[in-house]
């Protein structure tokens, strides 16, 4: 009986942060409430306080869920800079907006979660960036390949998936694989 109590705990908490994901990606924090979640979980608001406490903390904990830059720093240093203009290159051509940058972009406005969402690109992007850097290169050059990275994802929000395909992909990565070895310092060579 407690190992079924505990599945449907679990299930219940995973319904939930799927659907705070799909709303939060959809509508933005502002627009989100616990009252939407919950009829859209199908759940009671109770057990949304019960797992989560807060809408903000529910949002940290979608934020979250997502692991840091998924597979780009798991290569030689020598080949981060082609890496990451690799990922800018499909982030510029992605025909879907994933949900961590749609949750983002749609939510950054609202003061309430800004350290939030600075300690989600701090821990995701910034602090294992400038892990795998030398340590006299490494804040200097993660802060500048990590303001490369979020300003592609505000590019793509304002001119859509695929408007720089007339450049092709290659020559995107190529171009962008100068900047990031430049950002990078030595960590290109």
């Amino acid at each position: 009986m407690d190992e079924i109590r505990r599945r449907d705990r679990e299930g219940t908490r995973c319904r939930i942060l799927d659907t705070a994901r799909r709303l939060f990606a959809e509508l933005g924090y502002d627009q989100v409430t616990m009252r939407l979640i919950s009829a859209e979980a199908g759940v009671n608001i109770a057990l949304i306080n019960r797992y989560f406490g807060t809408k903000r903390a529910l949002f940290a904990e979608v934020l979250a869920v997502r692991g840091r830059f998924p597979g780009v720093l798991d290569v030689p240093r020598e080949q981060l800079p082609r890496r990451l203009a690799e990922y800018v290159a499909d982030l510029l051509g992605s025909r879907e907006e994933g949900p961590v940058l749609a949750t983002l972009s749609r939510s950054t406005v609202c003061p309430e979660i800004h350290e939030i969402v600075r300690d989600r690109v701090r821990s995701a992007i910034l602090e294992p960036l400038a892990a795998c850097l030398p340590a006299r290169e490494a804040l200097i050059g993660a802060t500048a390949a990590t303001a490369l990275v979020a300003g592609a994802g505000t590019l793509r929000r304002l001119f859509g998936p695929g408007a720089f395909d007339e450049a092709g992909r290659e020559a995107v990565v190529a171009r962008f694989t100068k900047v990031f070895e430049a950002c990078l310092g030595e960590a290109s060579g």
